[in-house]
């Protein structure tokens, strides 16, 4: 089924592409969630007028997109997002995003896909690498901070990330020795109360042998 993406969707595609998924996967998760619309002949039709106006804006030359690259080299972008407190953002910053960022701020249009980038899940600085032309490129500074905060320093970004790893990370396995350890104090733990057990069950049919005194014989009395 072919669908036009309304957001950017991890490993399926950036906003305006046209993509084909599973009938399922559109009906239950994307068109829900507003992530995509059908790809109707007329919508499709809107969507490529769209992106020849966007391209219009683009870079056509060496020397138009050395001149953007010069302009981008000495910008920095901000996100100000949702992030937990250990530094994971409540979503993502996106191609998309810096495109769109980039068009807000310094009316640059960059083709999405020409953006090196995985989807950011972090705050922290970062170097955005764009192709503008070929064997044009340049790296945008970009800082991705918490909403309603700044960005904290570079050691205790990375102190964050550590623990937040650690808290993920799953528990080591036990070795043979530990595991023999292990076993042995559960043996141990499991032998006391039988042995203890073994002398109380012992006196008691000894106990119980004891026999009881036998009343003495009375004599017969004579008329």
């Amino acid at each position: 089924m072919e669908v036009i993406l309304l957001s950017d969707v991890e490993k399926i595609g950036l906003r305006g592409e046209v993509v084909n998924v599973a009938r399922g996967y559109a009906r239950n998760f994307l068109l829900p969630r507003r992530l995509a619309e059908t790809a109707t002949p007329q919508k499709v039709a809107e969507l490529q007028k769209r992106e020849a106006q966007r391209a219009r804006h683009e870079a056509r030359t060496v020397e138009q997109a050395q001149q953007i690259a010069e302009q981008l080299a000495n910008t920095e972008l901000r996100f100000d997002v949702k992030a937990g407190p250990t530094g994971s953002l409540f979503g993502s910053v996106t191609p998309t995003d810096i495109a769109d960022e980039l068009w807000r701020t310094k009316k640059i249009r960059v083709d999405r896909r020409k953006i090196e980038l995985d989807t950011i899940k972090r705050i922290g600085r970062y170097e955005v690498p764009i192709d503008l032309f070929q064997d044009v490129r340049v790296e945008v500074k970009t800082v991705v901070v918490p909403e309603g905060g700044e960005l904290p320093s570079d050691a205790e970004l990375a102190a964050l990330e550590a623990e937040e790893q650690a808290a993920q990370a799953p528990p080591e396995p036990v070795s043979e020795g530990d595991l023999e350890a292990i076993l042995a104090e559960e043996d141990t733990a499991q032998a006391e109360p039988e042995a203890q057990a073994e002398p109380e069950a012992q006196a008691e049919p000894e106990a119980q042998a004891e026999p009881e005194p036998e009343a003495s014989p009375q004599p017969a009395e004579t008329e």
